[in-house]
């Protein structure tokens, strides 16, 4: 089957290198190449280096940071890729076949909703719960995941809501999987991005049947070098790499290198998450209480940014087009992220981009009173 366009990916790839303020971001302020070498990385060393292929599911010494990690775990299972959505885009080619149920956590980065589809495996959506503080509707939860459901995937922290699963929410969802014999794909690329809690804790080493992709582009803050993994059984992985010799075959040998220098300051730059989300928060709060309850919201555990729930009948898609067109700035519509109805703004910019962001998104939700609408 042919893929559909993925629409936030679209829209982003369009305009967020054309607009003058890019809020639709999701990750925190990138670091420097200046920031990384302060950090360790040898940039002298490098210079010299032959730029040839590097090994193709990472090299040993990056494998072997990521490793370590990930208790239990060895660098035969960890295979390296081209960013996280390489990392989820291969765990899908090798688990799903036409037919094959695939349990989709909403709302979502709906990649793991386009994929499966291009593979006619069949979605069976089960939502978080505004209502219940984005919390799994866990009756929707039992329907979705039956003996014919291969994948359930879940993000945790969760993009867009910034919710983070309890302990009991985990085990249900593994004990779930184990029960039906179904994989679970947990992407935990936020796990570094808490706010103001403990960090979140990792999926993996609960069961057999956890895979787990991560990567440098969010509580990092390093999306450019696109270094991402998967972390596996030692089977399971193998066939992993089989599939990425025919995509992108490897990642890059200096991003490689870079990864290093990154995995092994993990601590370090979880920390500078912290202090940039800890900082911005509360200029988004009071942004937010500025509009007199146009939005409500329920506060992120983790991620850079916020999921605001509006008052208007105006599809979330028409109100960041007028911003966009109007304001030069650029935000996600809740409708590409599987849940229409809420707005999605990034905060993990420097604080005057952050504020002159806002500021323009004000002025254009402001055009008609409320909703954006011209």
């Amino acid at each position: 089957m042919k893929i559909e366009p993925f629409s936030m990916e679209r829209m982003q790839s369009t305009w967020e290198n054309v607009v003058e303020y890019d809020m639709s971001e999701s990750g925190i302020r990138a670091v420097t190449l200046r920031e990384l070498k302060e950090m360790g990385f040898d940039l002298d060393g490098v210079l010299d280096m032959p730029l040839g292929y590097s090994q193709s599911n990472g090299t040993i010494e990056l494998r072997r940071e990521i490793a370590g990690h990930y208790p239990g775990s060895n660098i035969s299972q960890i295979e390296v890729t081209n960013g996280t959505s390489e990392a989820n885009y291969i765990v899908s080619l090798v688990l799903l076949q036409k037919g094959d149920g695939v349990a989709l956590e909403l709302p979502n980065y709906m990649q793991l909703y386009g994929v499966p589809r291009s593979l006619e495996a069949v979605i069976r959506p089960f939502h978080l719960r505004y209502d219940r503080e984005w919390e799994p509707d866990w009756e929707e939860f039992e329907r979705s995941v039956t003996p014919d459901t291969r994948m359930v995937y879940v993000s945790n922290p969760n993009n867009p809501t910034g919710a983070v699963l309890s302990a009991d929410a985990m085990k249900r969802i593994v004990d779930r999987c184990e029960e039906t014999g179904a994989w679970l794909l947990a992407d935990e690329v936020y796990i570094g991005a808490e706010i103001d809690r403990p960090r979140t804790p990792s999926f993996w080493g609960m069961s057999d049947r956890v895979i787990v992709c991560s990567g440098l582009s969010k509580a990092y803050g390093i999306p450019g070098i696109r270094i991402g993994w998967i972390v596996g059984p030692e089977d399971f992985i193998e066939e992993c790499w089989s599939q990425h010799d025919y995509l992108t075959i490897g990642p890059n040998k200096l991003s490689d290198r870079m990864a290093r220098t990154a995995v092994r300051n993990r601590q370090r730059l979880y920390e500078r998450t912290g202090v940039i989300l800890r900082r911005n928060y509360p200029l988004m709060e009071d942004w937010i209480r500025s509009f007199d309850g146009l939005f409500t919201f329920h506060p992120p555990q983790a991620g850079a940014f916020v999921f605001l729930k509006y008052e208007s009948d105006t599809p979330s898609e028409s109100i960041c087009e007028s911003i966009r067109r109007n304001q030069s700035t650029l935000i996600v519509p809740g409708l590409h992220l599987g849940c229409e109805g809420f707005l999605r703004i990034w905060m993990g910019a420097e604080e005057t981009y952050l504020e002159e962001g806002l500021e323009r998104i004000k002025k254009g939700l402001l055009v008609d009173g409320r909703t954006g609408r011209e």
